[in-house]
C-alpha cells in the first residue's frame, strides 16, 4: 500500500449515514422495510485487499425506533473515481467510488483466494477467518480470470457463480453464532453425503458486536430446475404429472437418507440425536403457540377467504398441544428446517438439497434447535399440496384428480424405505404427528400469504380447514 493508496477500512469509516441509508434500505436483502430506521452506521470494517480495487468487509447496524436493531454484512469495494465504476456504486469518499463488492468479480475472486489460502485477517479487536474444507477428495481451484456472475434475484443473501463450478454465498443479515447452514453442510460434506452441493469453504467473523458466519463456498450444480418448477411444468399434462411421481418417491428416499445420517452422530453434542422430554419440548411449542394466537386475532375482517377458519385459533392451538403429549414422537435431530420443493434441484437424474439455513422468520437459536425429522417431511407434504393447489390459483384449472394424494404417498413410501425406524414413530402415531406438523406449517403459510400474496390465502386456509377435520382431539 503506497502513500497514495488509503486503507479500505478508513475509507469505509468516512461514508456518510445518508448514503448508507439510501443504499441499504433499498436492497432486496434488507428485511425490515416496514420498520422505521432511526439510525444506521458502520460498526466495524476489516480491510481484505490493499491494492486497487480496495476492499473491506463491513458490519452495518440498523437501529429501529422500537429500540431493537439488526446487523448486516456489507462488503465494500473502492475504485478511483476516475475509473467511472458504476455497478452498485452509492457514494464517493476522498476521490474513491464506493460500491457493493459483491458486484465486482475481482473482489469476489479475492474472497475465494483467501479462503483457499486459509488466511486470517485481524483489525483492532475483529478477526475474519477464511477457511477451506479439508478431506480426501475435497479442495478447489479458481483462476484469476474465472468468470463471475450473480446467481439471480435472491431475497436475503447474495450469491456469485464462478465458471459454473463454484458458488460463493454471502450472508447479509447476520445473527450471533455459527450459521446452521454451515454447520449442517460441514457435517454432511465430511461424511460424503451425495444429495447436497458439497461445501468447499467458509468465512467466519469474530469480534464486535458478535461472532457470525459471513459466507460459504459450495460446488455449483448444473440443474434442470428446482422441484417446484418441475412439478408445475409436469402438471400441465396429465401424463407428465404421473411421470413425476417416481421423482417424488426418489425425493422421499433422499430425505430419509439425510435424516438417518443427521440422526447417526454420537460424539458431537450439537448434532447428536436427543430423546424428547418436557424440558426439550416446551421451547419448541411455546413460541408457535403464541404465534398462532396472535395470527388468528389479527385475521382481516374484510377478507372472505379466511372465513372458513375465523374463530378457530384455539382449535389449532389445541392440536399443537397434542404434540407435547403424544407419547413417542421420535428422536429430536438437526433438520433442514425449511423443506419444500423450491429447496431441491433435479440434477443428473437425482435430487440435490439446498439452503440449510432454516425458516428465515425464525431466530438463529430457533433454527439450530433439534426437532422431529417429521417437521421436514410435513413441510414437503405441504409443498406437494401447494403445487397442486397452485394449478387452480394460477391456471384456473384443478390438478389431475388424486394427483396430490398419489404424490404424498410416493414421497412417504420413499421416506419410510430409507429412514432409520428408531428416529420416527410408526403407524397411526406417524400419521397423527405428521398432521400436527402440517397444521403448524399451514399456519406459517397463512401468515406469509396474508403479508405477501393475498390471492394465495385460500391455499393455506383450505389446508388448515382439512387438517382440523383430520386430527382428532
Amino acid at each position: 500500500m503506497t502513500a497514495e493508496t488509503p486503507d479500505a477500512a478508513a475509507l469505509a469509516a468516512m461514508i456518510g449515514e445518508d448514503a448508507l441509508r439510501a443504499y441499504v434500505l433499498d436492497r432486496r436483502w434488507f428485511g425490515a422495510k416496514s420498520r422505521e430506521v432511526s439510525s444506521l452506521q458502520v460498526l466495524t470494517a476489516v480491510t481484505v485487499r490493499t491494492v486497487t480495487p480496495l476492499a473491506a468487509v463491513c458490519l452495518v447496524e440498523t437501529r429501529f425506533d422500537t429500540g431493537t436493531h439488526e446487523v448486516y454484512q456489507l462488503p465494500l469495494g473502492f475504485r478511483p473515481a476516475s475509473e467511472g465504476w458504476s455497478e452498485e456504486a452509492f457514494a464517493e469518499v476522498d476521490g474513491w467510488t464506493v460500491y457493493d463488492a459483491g458486484a465486482d468479480p475481482v473482489l469476489a475472486r479475492e474472497v475465494v483466494h483467501l479462503m483457499r489460502q486459509g488466511q486470517t485477517l485481524v483489525a483492532d479487536e475483529a478477526r475474519i477467518e477464511f477457511r477451506r474444507v479439508e478431506g480426501e477428495g475435497l479442495g478447489f481451484e479458481i483462476s484469476d480470470v474465472a468468470q463471475a456472475r450473480p446467481m439471480g434475484a435472491e431475497q436475503s443473501n447474495t450469491s456469485v457463480v464462478f465458471d459454473d463450478e463454484h458458488v460463493l454465498k454471502l450472508y447479509r443479515r447476520l445473527e450471533a453464532g455459527i450459521n446452521p447452514e454451515l454447520e449442517l453442510l460441514r457435517f454432511l460434506t465430511e461424511r460424503g453425503f451425495p444429495w447436497i452441493a458439497t461445501l468447499e469453504g467458509w468465512v467466519a467473523y469474530t469480534g464486535r458486536p458478535m461472532d457470525a458466519t459471513l459466507a460459504i463456498l459450495q460446488q455449483y450444480v448444473e440443474t434442470d430446475g428446482d422441484g417446484w418448477e418441475l412439478a408445475r411444468a409436469a402438471l400441465e399434462d396429465d401424463g407428465d404429472a404421473e411421470a413425476f411421481l417416481p421423482r417424488l418417491r426418489r425425493l422421499g428416499e433422499g430425505t430419509g437418507q439425510m435424516h438417518t445420517l443427521l440422526g447417526s452422530e454420537v460424539v458431537d453434542p450439537s448434532c447428536s440425536p436427543e430423546e424428547p422430554s418436557a424440558e426439550t419440548m416446551a421451547p419448541l411449542t411455546a413460541p408457535i403457540d403464541e404465534e398462532i394466537a396472535q395470527l388468528f386475532l389479527s385475521l382481516p375482517d374484510d377478507d372472505p377467504a379466511v372465513e372458513p377458519i375465523r374463530g378457530r385459533g384455539e382449535e389449532v392451538r389445541e392440536r399443537l398441544r397434542m404434540y407435547s403429549a403424544a407419547g413417542f414422537v421420535g428422536h429430536l435431530i438437526r433438520t433442514h428446517g425449511d423443506y419444500h420443493l423450491g429447496q431441491v434441484l433435479w440434477s443428473d437424474g437425482n435430487w440435490v438439497v439446498l439452503d440449510f439455513e432454516g425458516e428465515p422468520a425464525r431466530s438463529g437459536p430457533e433454527r439450530r434447535r433439534k426437532r422431529s425429522a417429521l417437521r421436514d417431511v410435513a413441510g414437503m407434504l405441504r409443498s406437494i399440496a401447494y403445487v397442486a393447489s397452485a394449478e387452480q390459483v394460477e391456471r384456473g384449472r384443478p390438478a389431475p384428480e388424486g394427483w396430490e394424494e398419489r404424490g404424498r404417498e410416493a414421497f412417504i413410501e420413499g421416506y419410510l424405505a430409507e429412514i432409520d425406524p428408531r428416529l420416527v414413530p410408526s403407524g397411526d402415531a406417524l400419521d397423527r404427528i405428521l398432521s400436527i406438523f402440517e397444521l403448524e406449517k399451514a399456519v406459517y403459510e397463512l401468515r406469509y400469504e396474508l403479508d405477501n400474496r393475498p390471492g394465495w390465502v385460500p391455499i393455506p386456509v383450505a389446508g388448515i380447514q382439512r387438517l382440523l377435520e383430520e386430527v382428532p382431539v
